[in-house]
């Protein structure tokens, strides 16, 4: 009995041993998010991984940007936003645990992956500093730095960060660029019925094409539409980004179905603005989240 006890306590101790180190690792190699608070960032892990995918096939790198700051984005895209990805977005603390226990349930009952949980705080984690892969190593940094930025910036600098780094489509990257590549206006012209094609396409923006819609497309459009009173956005807070001191090498994208007059061709490169909050705007209250998940905004994606 006494020998079969030290081999089990050497298995316990080399299994600490390999936990302790990876935990280790994956703090000691998280990305100090602190720095966003006053800076915007000038490019991602996601842009950085499609212009690696584009140079191995050979294409052109595109890449379309403007950034736009959190007040200048209109409200119909932010509720949009908050409701086809993350109506309990002012709620939680980066991480929706009932949602996560929700998405557990759905997938156990299916057999299979059909329903995901990740806030729009964890998809910011993502898309700056990680990768698409579904490892539990790559999930574990991303539910810490998802409560890094919790913890370093307001609400409103962490939406406003999302809706300028999201991919859009091919070499489209957030929401001044969606929207004048898809509908030839600004972010802050953009309408109900626009910002709830541009929320439905994020859950696939590769496939899904807001200035041509499919079917799924519409259907999502329609179920935004009806939920988008539910929800509040945030009100800005008082964020003066320090310039982008280098950009990327930038390509301007062609517009899609929607001609940009000369005037408001996006620029070939990230122009950084600084936020100004209004003179006076009343205090967000917590909003309710809608009673049952909507169908088909709760699926996994891809890239989210």
């Amino acid at each position: 009995m006494a020998k079969r006890r030290v081999p089990l306590l050497r298995i316990f101790v080399i299994v600490g041993a390999i936990t302790f180190a990876t935990l280790a690792y994956v703090y000691l190699t998280l990305p100090d998010v602190r720095v966003l608070a006053q800076t915007n960032p000038s490019t991602t892990a996601f842009m950085e991984l499609r212009a690696a995918e584009a140079a191995r096939e050979g294409k052109r790198v595109r890449h379309v940007q403007r950034w736009v700051p959190y007040s200048r984005v209109s409200q119909p895209l932010k509720r949009a936003v908050l409701v086809a990805e993350d109506a309990a977005f002012w709620d939680h603390e980066g991480i929706d645990l009932e949602q996560i226990r929700e998405s557990m349930r759905v997938n156990w009952e299916q057999g299979r992956a059909v329903r995901g949980a990740s806030t729009i705080t964890q998809q910011l984690a993502k898309n700056l500093y990680l990768t698409p892969s579904r490892s539990p190593l790559r999930k574990l940094r991303e539910l810490i730095i998802a409560r890094r930025l919790e913890a370093a910036l307001p609400k409103a600098r962490i939406f406003e960060i999302y809706l300028n780094v999201i991919e859009w489509g091919d070499g489209i990257w957030g929401a001044e660029a969606a929207a004048r590549t898809y509908f030839g206006v600004s972010a802050s012209a953009l309408n109900a019925e626009q910002a709830a094609l541009l929320a439905g396409a994020i859950i696939n923006p590769r496939v899904l094409n807001p200035s041509r819609p499919n079917g799924r497309l519409f259907r999502r459009q329609k179920l935004i539409l009806s939920r988008m009173g539910e929800v509040t956005p945030p009100t800005p807070a008082p964020v003066v980004p320090v310039p982008v001191t280098s950009t990327p090498d930038l390509t301007p994208l062609e517009s899609v179905d929607a001609p940009v007059t000369e005037e408001e061709s996006i620029e070939e490169e990230i122009t950084v603005e600084p936020s100004t909050p209004p003179s006076s705007t009343p205090q967000p209250q917590p909003f309710p989240s809608p009673s049952s998940p909507l169908p088909e905004i709760a699926e996994p994606s891809p890239v989210r």
